[in-house]
């Protein structure tokens, strides 16, 4: 795969404030001029949106882990194909609201020690890792009243409740220390505008 453009994810617990945030650098990038494509995951092209319905929506247990991996790995593939790829060759900035981590830690972590299947999956379906990981870290029980706050229908893996939420945290620090050269962490427990002050200063360093 060829690539010009820069490829930024976001990732983090449910209710860190990583959409927020990834909005907020997609503004910040367009104000300098440059060309952003904000995507998110699962989902991000027309058959990937068509899965994330599936596998955010209704009980909790309607897929095994096993079957769940498969989707969300079919949904990526997808994305990446139709709408990660074709923006780096172009040259633009892609912002995404959760990548691979994200099944790293909820399908590989969460549900039954998976983690060497999706590892497997990716490197097999998908063969990329970002060039740059913001991980907002923030207090587990914080995220969960703020994800349950939202009272929408993708309530999906906020239905796992705070132990979930703990170890989710957990994991993704751990995944930091597995990827030193691509993940920064940031602290998402201070207010947005402080938050986002740092996004900005990570990402400006790296686009230099």
């Amino acid at each position: 795969m060829t690539q010009k453009g820069l490829f930024l994810t976001f990732e983090g617990i449910d209710g860190s404030g990583k959409s927020t945030q990834a909005r907020r650098l997609a503004d910040v990038l367009c104000a300098q001029g440059r060309e952003v494509v904000l995507t998110r995951e699962p989902g991000g092209s027309p058959g990937a949106e068509e899965i994330r319905r599936l596998v955010l929506e209704g009980n909790p247990d309607r897929w095994s882990a096993e079957t769940e991996i498969l989707l969300f790995t079919a949904a990526r593939r997808d994305h990446l194909e139709r709408t990660i790829q074709p923006a780096l060759e172009a040259g633009k900035v892609v912002i995404c609201d959760r990548f691979a981590d994200s099944t790293r830690m909820y399908q590989g972590l969460s549900r039954g020690e998976l983690r060497p299947v999706v590892d497997q999956l990716h490197t097999l379906m998908i063969g990329r890792e970002p060039d740059l990981t913001l991980l907002i870290d923030m207090d587990p029980d914080t995220g969960l009243s703020r994800a349950k706050g939202r009272q929408g229908t993708e309530e999906r893996f906020e239905d796992f409740g705070p132990d979930l939420q703990h170890r989710m945290r957990a994991g993704f620090l751990a995944l930091a220390e597995e990827f030193l050269d691509r993940f920064r962490i940031i602290d998402g427990n201070r207010d947005v505008d402080s938050v986002a002050a740092d996004v900005t200063d990570i990402v400006m360093q790296t686009l230099r």
